[in-house]
């Protein structure tokens, strides 16, 4: 009897561990690490609070595991069931990070150069292309790295949440703390290395003359995780939204 019941233990330990009805940013049963690679727009408290654990102590989606994610982030019924496009809209856009849905966020949600290969006979000669990196390798140190942001852009822009960048990024993190640095002569080899973005200076074009010389100081601690999901560049906020909360973070005068 206690062999029936611990095997009856195990057996529903193993069903629960199974992702059913929304299989976004999954792979063979297991969540990808596109799945929480990007950060919620509102608190991981609130997140949690909201879209509690589809059972108790079950724990949320982690890339390699195969817990089902809380039922609010993809339907409008208690244990799940049919697939509600207005629950996962709500869940992309607030919680993406705790329900494993940042593969379809703004800024992971895009295609990554595809990996060609050209055959063509000329004269007996065979002539091929192959991919410069590959994408499923990416690291998220490598996302961070000034050596790696530019050419993982153009690349493999899914990878590290570039979606939404046309393959020109700052390769470090900090330029639009600080926008003067883009007319300040001293600052401009630095400017044209490392504050592409930020300061026009991507596929060679001219150096951009700023519209504003400081922006207003963001309202809001979290800009930097709602930029990294669209909030800066999706239609859904207007731009007065934008300003109030996030003006530095989003370039706004």
């Amino acid at each position: 009897m206690n062999f029936f019941l611990a095997s009856l233990s195990i057996f529903m330990e193993i069903a629960l561990a199974a992702i059913v009805d929304d299989f976004s940013c999954a792979a063979n049963g297991v969540y990808t690490s596109a799945a929480t690679a990007c950060a919620n727009t509102i608190s991981d408290q609130a997140c949690a609070v909201f879209y509690q654990e589809s059972s108790p102590n079950s724990g949320f989606p982690l890339p390699g595991n195969s817990v089902q994610r809380p039922y609010k982030c993809y339907s409008v019924n208690a244990n799940g069931g049919a697939v509600s496009a207005d629950m996962k809209k709500a869940a992309i856009s607030t919680c993406p990070k705790t329900c494993g849905m940042c593969c379809l966020t703004p800024a992971y949600n895009c295609p990554n150069a595809p990996c060609k290969f050209i055959f063509r006979v000329d004269q007996k000669k065979i002539n091929f292309i192959v991919p410069s990196m590959d994408c499923n390798t990416v690291t998220p140190s490598q996302c961070l790295s000034p050596i790696w942001r530019e050419l993982i852009a153009k690349n493999c822009p899914a990878a590290c949440g570039f979606c939404n960048d046309g393959g020109c990024v700052d390769g470090v993190n900090d330029c639009a703390n600080d926008i003067t640095i883009c007319t300040n002569v001293v600052m401009q080899d630095f400017v044209n290395q490392y504050c592409k973005k930020t300061c026009g200076r991507c596929n060679g074009s001219n150096p951009s003359k700023p519209t504003c010389t400081k922006y207003p100081g963001d309202s809001s601690s979290a800009c930097a995780a709602w930029a990294a999901n669209g909030y800066c560049t999706n239609d859904f906020y207007t731009d007065a939204q934008r300003r109030l909360y996030c003006a530095t973070t989003c370039k706004i005068c």
